[in-house]
């Protein structure tokens, strides 16, 4: 697996990481992702793959941070449309 790129800042904040092992919809390879990354790339194809931003915004201080101010506010108002 390549290096991850990024890793979220609220990640040193409690939880132990916790391995996710995810199918690359563009190949079909095991992708590893652990808990705290945003996102991993498909060690055969490049593919990138995301974990699930909307949960990470709703527990972590940090979102904002991560995810930069304006990818906040446009998730955020989406999520408020669709509850």
């Amino acid at each position: 697996m390549r290096p991850m790129k990024f890793k979220c800042p609220g990640s040193c904040h409690g939880n132990t990481p916790q391995l996710e092992i995810r199918r690359c919809p563009e190949c079909g390879n095991e992708i590893e992702m652990f808990s705290v990354d945003m996102k991993a790339e498909c060690d055969r194809c490049g593919f990138t793959v995301y974990n699930d931003i909307q949960q990470c915004m709703e527990v972590c201080t940090h979102a904002e941070e991560c995810l930069g101010a304006e990818m906040y506010r446009k998730l955020m108002a989406d999520k408020k449309l669709s509850s």
